[in-house]
């Protein structure tokens, strides 16, 4: 997927850049950019992040499930670096649940 997105940036660069710091960055690039692809890697950025927070915040209330917060944060980096990778390889990647999830917002945006 060549192109220029309306940052100046590659496509591929600006998708991957939205998944850098989690929601801020899908934020970011869903107000700027108009293009699908970026703005459906911005979403899924916003969906995926926000949720591992969730899930982070949930275990870490529940004191028995507590110990289980380093293996989500574990799974988060890889999954972070995953995202990153898919998206600069020019690939429409999607997490489960989190992505079609990211589909259907991003047709109504």
């Amino acid at each position: 997927m060549a192109g220029k997105s309306q940052t100046g940036l590659s496509r591929n660069t600006a998708a991957a850049l939205s998944y850098v710091l989690g929601p801020v960055t899908g934020v970011i690039f869903l107000i700027l950019e108009k293009d699908s692809f970026v703005r459906f890697h911005a979403v899924q950025s916003i969906v995926v992040f926000l949720g591992l927070f969730i899930l982070d915040w949930l275990l870490v209330t529940t004191i028995i499930l507590a110990v289980l917060v380093p293996l989500v944060a574990i799974v988060a980096f890889v999954l972070w670096l995953l995202l990153i990778y898919k998206a600069w390889q020019g690939e429409k990647w999607e997490v489960p649940l989190a992505g079609k999830i990211a589909n259907q917002l991003v047709e109504k945006l």
